[in-house]
């Protein structure tokens, strides 16, 4: 069996992307903490985050929270600056931090719960089980969303009932001193990866950072549950690492009901920390781990045997 990789033009455009999109400078808040910001910045934030709070919304974007004091402001600062035609609701779970992260998104006003069992798949469930709209997207703390992401990402639900999730493409911002043409190579490399495992192992192609489903479905077929819950760093030469995701899970619960859609459009790529390679050695020793697990298993994503 023989499967053609091909490009739309939209992953064409996204293979151009070098350099971070002006969209995303605005909510760096470059070289400021949260403490940092000044009355004017803290103001407006908060204004802007009363936008996505509403009380019947048809969209909830859950953040699982664990230790970022310095990174949440910056992510919900992105959301809040969606341009959505729909009623949005933001959600951050608190997953037993030690740091000043509650008070945090306590002054900021936005809506949360604090979930005691560790884990990011206790997170993610806390906020699927509390969740409001009808369409439930999942957002990561250390990542920042493009304008017109939630939108992007519901459509395919909206338009076609027999979509019950969604995922998108991401892009790593590089830590200081990196250039992103390191990142930009790792990417492309997934890029092929994600096609690769579209046919026959799309699950694993939603254990990530961007991903959508309709809630109901969500809830009624399994959830986020697993039996052994990552912790936030989930590092490969750690010894609490396991292949188990919550994320790919849901995906694989979700394609009961339904259909999974590959969101390509360029304006739905979101941009995260690099931390998760830095986890892994850095980008070069991330890049080997990636090539070894995976080249072991092109057969299992051609065949699906």
């Amino acid at each position: 069996m023989s499967i053609q990789i091909t490009f739309t033009k939209s992953e064409l455009n996204i293979m151009t992307g070098i350099s971070l999109p002006k969209w995303i400078k605005p909510h760096l808040y470059s070289n400021k903490k949260f403490s940092d910001l000044s009355k004017a910045e803290l103001e407006d934030l908060k204004n802007r985050i009363k936008n996505f709070q509403d009380d019947n919304p048809l969209v909830s974007v859950v953040i699982p929270a664990w230790n970022e004091k310095d990174n949440i402001f910056r992510t919900l600062s992105s959301l809040a600056s969606s341009t959505t035609k729909h009623k949005v609701e933001i959600i951050v779970v608190n997953n037993n931090s030690t740091d000043n992260t509650q008070n945090i998104i306590n002054e900021l006003g936005v809506r949360n719960y604090f979930e005691h069992r560790q884990g990011i798949s206790h997170a993610r469930q806390c906020g699927l089980d509390n969740a409001k709209g009808k369409y439930l997207l999942c957002a990561d703390s250390d990542t920042f969303y493009p304008p017109k992401w939630i939108d992007l990402m519901i459509k395919p639900m909206i338009k076609n009932k027999n979509i019950t999730g969604v995922y998108g493409r991401y892009a790593f911002i590089p830590p200081e001193g990196v250039s992103r043409f390191s990142m930009w190579i790792y990417e492309r490399v997934v890029g092929i990866l994600v096609r690769i495992r579209k046919h026959n192992r799309e699950f694993i192609n939603v254990m990530g950072f961007t991903m959508g489903l309709v809630t109901e479905i969500g809830r009624t077929t399994g959830g986020f549950k697993v039996k052994d819950a990552r912790v936030y760093a989930n590092s490969r030469d750690s010894e609490y690492f396991t292949e188990e995701s919550e994320d790919g899970t849901m995906a694989l619960n979700l394609k009961k009901k339904g259909k999974l859609k590959l969101i390509t459009n360029p304006n739905a790529v979101v941009f995260t920390s690099s931390r998760r390679i830095e986890y892994d050695g850095g980008v070069w020793k991330s890049f080997k781990q990636k090539l070894e697990v995976h080249s072991k298993r092109l057969i299992e994503y051609i065949t699906g045997k």
